[in-house]
């Protein structure tokens, strides 16, 4: 019995120093805590539309937007001060001369780390890029000075350039503004419009376009954290767009802290509490007149239409707030600007015209040649709402002295490039306009429903257009035509009211929208484009020759109205801007607004 128990003994002891030795195993540790994701710091901007699309060396896409977007995001040799004398922007050149007289050529050393924001360098190639489009695409803004480039010539890899010149150039310096990615674009679909419709795929500056939601009326730009200079404060930057009222209400609750809407009296009024500062735009609106065909291919009937149109009346009806524009040249906010034409309308000159065009009465008071009634055409951009209702009050005007007129609104790249458009009317409706799918173009309508001059425009549309099938063509006598500017008035008026020349690079050579040409006027308008300092009889020639022969009729300059809330103006400054860069020049330096 003793070795019993003591072998019990023993094999409790064994036991019990076996659970003594047992691993203690420690609970779990608790998982920290999930941070919430830091909300980004952004300014929200109230826009009144966003554009048919954003690249800014296209009259079709002319607006603040893409102003803004270029300004903030595509790289340019050279920019404006805050009293827009140009200024060598060292982020993308560390140097640009003119290194030789003969030929003259232009030197641009290019900053070793300005990179896009798809990692490839800011490169000859862009330069090369720019230049064979503004001088062979068709609906370009300013292409004067790019015609005179005979070679770009690429150095150090790409990151120096060399420009040639036909002969000396003064106004090099504006040339090479907005940059595009040549290795992302001159491969796209659509390339020089098509690609740049829904956004710009890559950035040089310090923010990137992120979205583009045409639904929703939005355009959010993202801080470029590939920008190899000084980084924008802000995350985000949101354009948004928004009628009148909705657009106070944001500013009132918070939901926009900066608003540059156009100056028409829905939004003065609806903005009356903010203290607004008008802010003129880069662009004048203008009626072309097609000079090379058709029955406006007469001057006395350009003349006419002319003195027939009432344009302070076009202009108190659809852009109250805008500037009256009387003069080819500068804009009416630019320094030096006097009015040079007839103030009109001049119904007994135009009867006259008229009648020594050859052209009677009929019994229903309606003008024919033989048994032929004069009709034309009047265009507008689809996509560009206050281009339309301009339409719509030439029409109604024109229809009133017994004139025959069809307004049409196929999309704003064909009309400005194409000799032929849809003949696609416009709305008859408050809905967004439609977008053909016959050009590359934004795949939804804006938000919210058009400003009330455009409301009032397309509710006549019925009465002041024909019924077009819908796959008829037709050549556009009458184009509502942007006109840029704000750089140098010489170059300006070569590139507006030029022939632009046959080369043996480019022996067909794209011709202006309004297809005018004229072999009297050339030698001076060559003459002023390639001065430092145009000559004052020149410029006066010019405007006294396009007002006997107006290939255009000069109407308004939209102006914005610069408002926001006290505590975004504190952290933004938000304000008017140079002219050619606009009120979100310097955005990357600005703050989150206090709460």
């Amino acid at each position: 019995m003793r070795s019993v128990g003591l072998a019990i003994v023993v094999g409790l002891l064994v036991f019990l120093a076996a659970c003594t030795n047992a691993p203690v195993v420690a609970p779990a540790p608790e998982p920290p805590p999930v941070e919430p994701e830091p909300t980004p710091t952004q300014v929200v901007v109230g826009v009144d539309d966003l554009g048919a699309g954003f690249n800014p060396h296209l009259l079709a896409d002319r607006s603040p937007v893409t102003q803004a977007l270029s300004t903030l995001v595509l790289p340019s040799v050279f920019r404006p001060d805050a009293e827009g004398a140009l200024q060598l922007d060292t982020t993308v050149a560390t140097s640009a001369e003119v290194v030789s007289t003969s030929p003259f050529t232009v030197s641009y050393e290019l900053n070793v780390q300005a990179s896009w924001s798809s990692n490839s360098p800011i490169a000859a190639e862009d330069f090369v890029y720019l230049w064979q489009q503004m001088r062979s695409a068709p609906g370009t803004v300013d292409g004067e000075g790019y015609r005179h480039i005979t070679d770009v010539r690429s150095r150090a890899g790409g990151k120096a350039v060399d420009v040639v010149f036909d002969q000396a150039y003064p106004q090099w310096q504006y040339l090479f503004s907005g940059l595009l990615p040549a290795h992302i674009l001159k491969d796209a679909p659509g390339s020089w419009t098509g690609a740049t419709a829904g956004g710009l795929p890559a950035s040089g500056g310090p923010f990137r376009v992120i979205g583009v939601d045409r639904g929703r009326g939005e355009v959010t730009l993202a801080r470029n954290d590939l920008y190899w200079a000084t980084p924008a404060t802000l995350d985000q930057i949101v354009l948004r767009r928004l009628d009148a009222g909705p657009m106070a209400e944001a500013l009132r609750t918070g939901g926009v802290d900066v608003a540059m809407p156009a100056t028409e009296p829905e939004f003065t009024s609806a903005l009356a509490a903010y203290e607004g500062t008008p802010a003129p735009r880069p662009t004048v609106t203008d009626l072309a007149l097609r000079a090379d065909n058709g029955p406006l291919a007469d001057v006395r009937v350009r003349q006419a239409i002319g003195s027939l149109l009432d344009r302070e009346r076009i202009r108190t009806e659809v852009a109250p707030g805008a500037l009256a524009a009387n003069a080819f040249g500068l804009a009416p906010s630019q320094p030096g600007y006097a009015p040079t034409g007839p103030a009109g309308p001049d119904p007994a000159a135009a009867e006259r015209l008229l009648t020594e065009a050859g052209y009677t009465r009929s019994a229903t008071g309606a003008w024919v040649l033989g048994s032929t009634p004069l009709d034309i055409v009047v265009a507008a951009g689809a996509e560009r709402s206050t281009d339309l209702a301009v339409a719509q009050a030439v029409a109604r005007q024109l229809e009133a002295a017994g004139i025959g007129v069809e307004v049409v609104a196929p999309p704003a790249a064909d009309l400005y490039s194409l000799r032929t458009v849809a003949a696609t009317p416009p709305p008859t409706s408050t809905t967004p306009t439609p977008v053909p799918t016959a050009t590359p173009a934004p795949t939804t309508a804006p938000a919210g429903a058009p400003t009330a001059a455009a409301t009032t425009a397309t509710t006549t549309a019925a009465a002041t257009s024909a019924t077009s099938s819908p796959n008829a063509t037709v050549r556009a006598d009458v184009l509502v035509l942007p006109r840029a500017v704000g750089g140098p008035v010489g170059p300006q008026l070569a590139s507006d009211y030029g022939c632009p020349e046959p080369t043996a690079a480019l022996p067909n050579p794209p011709a202006l929208p309004g297809g005018f040409c004229s072999a009297v006027l050339q030698p001076d308008l060559e003459a002023v484009a390639t001065a430092a300092v145009p000559d004052p009889g020149r410029l006066a020639t010019i405007e006294r020759v396009l007002w006997a022969q107006l290939p255009a009729l000069p109407l308004f300059q939209q102006t914005s109205l610069i408002v926001s809330t006290r505590s975004a103006a504190t952290a933004t400054g938000f304000g008017p801007g140079p002219l050619v860069t606009g009120p979100l020049t310097g955005a990357q330096r600005w703050v989150p607004p206090a709460d």
